[in-house]
C-alpha cells in the first residue's frame, strides 16, 4: 500500500508537508551549522534525501522533480536563515558565495524529487494502479 499523493491529502497537509518541513528543517540545520559539523552534514545529506521521498508522494518524474525543486529550494534558504538568525560561527565550511548552497540544494532536492516520483510511478505501474489505468477506466 502506497501513501496517499500530496494532491490527494487535505489542504493544510500539501501546505505542511511541502513548505513548512522543509523550512523548518532547513532552519534546524542552519542552527546546527553553527554548533555542530558532523551535525550539519548529517543533517543536510537527511534533508536533501527528503526530496527523495518527498517525490514519492507524487506519480512520476515529472511531478516529483517539481517538488523537489520547491523543497530543495525551501531547505537551502532556510538553512541560510537558521544561520543568520542564529548568528552562530559555522562549525563547517559552507560554500562563499552563500547563495550557491541554495543552488546545490535546490538541484540535489529536483533530482531525488524526480527519482522518487518515477519510483512512486513504477511501483504503481507493476502494481496495476498507475494512473494509466486509471485514466482509460475514466
Amino acid at each position: 500500500m502506497h501513501q496517499p499523493l500530496l494532491l490527494d491529502r487535505p489542504f493544510p497537509v500539501q501546505i505542511l508537508l511541502a513548505v513548512i518541513v522543509p523550512a523548518l528543517f532547513g532552519l534546524l540545520t542552519g542552527l546546527i551549522l553553527g554548533v555542530s559539523e558532523p551535525g550539519y552534514l548529517v543533517l543536510s545529506l537527511v534533508g536533501i534525501l527528503g526530496g527523495l521521498v518527498a517525490g514519492y508522494d507524487h506519480y512520476g518524474a515529472d511531478e516529483g522533480f517539481v517538488r523537489g525543486i520547491c523543497g530543495g529550494l525551501l531547505f537551502g534558504t532556510f538553512i541560510l536563515v537558521g544561520h543568520s538568525v542564529f548568528g552562530l560561527e559555522a562549525k563547517a565550511k559552507i560554500p562563499d558565495p552563500h547563495g550557491v548552497l541554495v543552488g546545490i540544494t535546490t538541484v540535489f532536492g529536483a533530482i531525488l524529487g524526480a527519482i522518487g516520483g518515477a519510483l512512486r510511478a513504477r511501483s504503481e505501474r507493476k502494481a496495476g494502479r498507475g494512473r494509466d489505468r486509471d485514466l482509460a477506466t475514466a
